[in-house]
């Protein structure tokens, strides 16, 4: 079990969060925009899951942090521009990857053998 691997990311997140809301002013163009909250709260979710049902294992780990730069990435357009368009194959990536970490957790919780 990888506890601070998986946990690493998430706090980078956070302190991503803070600081674009902290830069922006305001959180409704944020909520609205590609940096998006409910994927991030997706990614909360599910790393709280793998840590509890002992799922956080390497590739977990590094689709955690695949994720993180995506969002990194994004957060910097979005402090730099305020244009829409530059977000979104951000968007679209950072939703991929966080699907892919959803369904190689859900295989691992109901195909253990596998």
């Amino acid at each position: 079990m990888m506890y601070q691997g998986i946990l690493l990311p998430v706090f980078v997140l956070v302190a991503l969060t803070f600081v674009v809301l902290l830069r922006r002013g305001r959180p409704g163009p944020i909520a609205e925009g590609a940096f998006s909250f409910p994927l991030h709260i997706l990614f909360y979710v599910l790393v709280a899951y793998a840590i509890t049902l002992r799922q956080a294992d390497l590739v977990m780990v590094l689709l955690a942090w695949v994720f993180l730069a995506i969002e990194a990435l994004q957060a910097g357009i979005l402090l730099r521009s305020s244009r829409e368009k530059a977000h979104g194959s951000f968007f679209t990536a950072g939703t991929l990857v966080l699907l892919a970490m959803w369904v190689y957790f859900a295989l691992r919780i109901l195909f253990p053998q596998l």
